[in-house]
């Protein structure tokens, strides 16, 4: 196998054991490094297709919690149609290059606001429910990443642990199931597609296990805002790279995105775990006290 093949590997396995740990992940860990391998024409419906299968694993393993959050969710079900009907159509006519540019570009500022712990609770929650589906699935069938803008929303929204995923596994079982069917219908399968899902799915068999294993003897909160941050030092040089290959900025300027979005994080970071050992003080004065 050549690197490529290994890089493949290597980052599923990951993304997959961070899935496992999270609940998501897969997506928005794997992308940005096997975009530098592979054009996205063939890369999604690999993904796609092994999404299908990880996200229904989720949503049985989450069943008990499904009525609890399906209220919530079915107007971002409804729109995620039209969304993954044109996101589909824009992956089969657009140039590889300027699709990557657009998958990375997207997703930096997404993963920043999700690090940065935004929350401001949105009222009118059905009333933007429609739109951001449709936003959600034009989204996954051009990137097949979803992950960070439902994280934000969530959180912003205070699920619960149990009612997160489910609701997550919910939008992402719809999602990945419509666009398998619009690939499909488009004729985005080809044979490069289904030598890929030979490749992932070992890792994906052996990490989603290990990761939901291992998270209980993790602190969940830190294992997720650490892979964040691994997440965006590989958009932000995923993005550099294509600026250079696009020729919209060479030499030191194209790494400037890379630069700026690591220092931002770095930042973002501290201030993490700077209020996680405030947090940590101030509980164990109160219980000495």
């Amino acid at each position: 196998m050549d690197h490529a093949a290994w890089a493949l590997l290597g980052i599923t396995f990951f993304a997959a054991f961070v899935n496992g740990a999270l609940g998501y992940g897969f997506s928005s860990l794997t992308v940005p490094v096997a975009l530098l391998f592979h054009a996205s024409r063939i890369l999604n419906p690999a993904l796609v297709l092994i999404e299908v299968f990880i996200n229904l694993y989720v949503l049985f393993i989450n069943r008990g919690s499904v009525r609890a959050v399906w209220q919530r969710v079915y107007p971002i079900l409804i729109g995620l149609l039209p969304g993954v009907a044109l996101g589909s159509c824009v992956l089969a006519s657009i140039h590889p290059g300027w699709l990557k540019f657009a998958t990375y570009a997207l997703l930096l500022p997404l993963i920043l606001v999700q690090a940065a712990g935004v929350r401001r609770p949105i009222r009118a929650e059905k009333l933007i429910g429609v739109p951001f589906g449709a936003g959600l699935g034009f989204l996954y069938s051009v990137t097949t990443i979803s992950g960070p803008p439902l994280a934000v929303l969530f959180n912003n929204q205070g699920l619960v642990k149990q009612d997160f995923r489910a609701g997550l596994a919910l939008i992402r079982v719809a999602e990945s199931l419509l666009t398998a069917f619009a690939y499909w219908q488009l004729g985005l399968f080809v044979t490069q597609s289904f030598d890929l899902v030979w490749l992932i799915v070992p890792g994906v068999l052996l990490g989603i296990p290990l990761g939901a294993f291992a998270i209980r003897r993790l602190d969940a909160e830190t294992f997720r805002r650490v892979c964040m941050s691994f997440d965006v030092w590989v958009v932000g040089f995923g993005l550099s790279r294509v600026l250079s290959d696009l020729t919209l900025a060479q030499g030191a300027l194209a790494f400037g995105p890379m630069l700026l979005a690591g220092l931002i994080d770095a930042w973002l970071l501290v201030a993490y775990f700077k209020s996680r050992n405030r947090n940590a003080a101030s509980l164990l004065a109160h219980r000495l006290g």
